[in-house]
């Protein structure tokens, strides 16, 4: 993976909340934590990790953001619930991209908002933001930590990440690929929850577990709506026209996929217990993580990507 050194970068709808304190449970009104499958999302324990957006568009789609959840707000950064540290203001083009994993973050959110602006065209609405954090933080969804791992909260329209993430748990605790194109997959893929925010289907889940539940279905679609941005990334394009990817190599795929396949339900299940319970899943097998993924990658369209309108996922 490298970034086109002329490419000029915008990080205008990227911010760093720096490290929090307190924090609370995920969720409308900072009320108790998630569950996932396995155990509770708290402790720091590598079951509390997963990330749990279904449970996020459960709670927020059944009450007052049924529908969509689209808040109103301008397409900059709104820094209201924290003080941004100023991480990314040296991120100012492609050559600082490959320097620098924190530009490298700003280049992949650019760029997946070039590309999903060209393909929802009057669809996308540009509220979307992305936000890092170290050990808690504020957000429209309420107060969460870093054991929910990376998540998108449908009421502020922002991916919410801790960078530790990637080392600490999907490396060391998942045994998950480390480097290269695996955050950019993880931020593709939180992304294509805001993408199905858009579209509507985020409020199709009906809070059911399961292999064939609707909270998988969802998860399904956003690691499609991934492949298709990767699929098309050598093409986005900075604000000047400039191509913000200059090479993605079958090497950066195979390593998507593989980040994929490490958060799998049946993988974690197996990780954390030793068994594995496919009636309690949330976000599908490692092989069906792969397998959507390898949808949107080689067939590019969001009908292709419609996870909720097949028999079985």
């Amino acid at each position: 993976m490298r970034f086109n050194p002329k490419a000029r970068l915008d990080t205008s709808r990227v911010g760093d909340a720096g490290r929090g304190s307190g924090g609370g449970g995920l969720g409308r009104g900072g009320g108790g934590r998630l569950p996932i499958p396995g155990g509770m999302a708290g402790g720091g324990g590598v079951v509390g990790v997963i990330v749990v957006v279904v449970f996020i568009a459960i709670q927020l789609f059944s009450g007052s953001n049924a529908g969509g959840g689209l808040g109103g707000g301008g397409t900059g950064l709104d820094a209201s619930r924290f003080n941004d540290t100023g991480r990314y203001t040296s991120c100012k083009t492609g050559a600082d991209a490959n320097r620098s994993s924190d530009c490298a973050r700003v280049a992949v959110e650019n760029s997946l908002r070039d590309f999903w602006g060209d393909e929802l065209g009057s669809d996308f609405r540009p509220e979307e933001k992305v936000v890092t954090f170290t050990g808690s933080v504020s957000t429209g969804c309420g107060g969460a930590d870093s054991a929910v791992g990376p998540f998108y909260c449908p009421s502020d329209q922002t991916i919410y990440l801790d960078t530790g993430f990637f080392d600490d748990v999907l490396e060391r605790q998942l045994g998950g690929p480390d480097g290269g194109f695996v955050e950019p997959y993880v931020l593709a893929h939180e992304y294509g929850h805001h993408i199905s925010n858009l579209l509507g289907t985020m409020g199709q889940v009906t809070g059911d577990t399961g292999p064939q539940s609707t909270g998988v279905r969802l998860e399904l679609q956003a690691d499609c709506f991934a492949g298709m941005w990767a699929k098309a990334a050598t093409q986005t394009q900075d604000a000047d026209g400039n191509v913000l990817f200059a090479e993605l190599t079958q090497d950066d795929i195979d390593l998507a996929l593989e980040a994929a396949a490490s958060v799998g339900d049946d993988r974690i299940q197996k990780k954390t217990t030793g068994q594995v319970d496919p009636e309690t899943w949330t976000h599908g097998s490692a092989a069906n993580r792969q397998k959507w993924f390898g949808i949107g990658f080689s067939q590019g369209s969001i009908d292709a990507c419609d996870t909720f309108s097949v028999p079985r996922v």
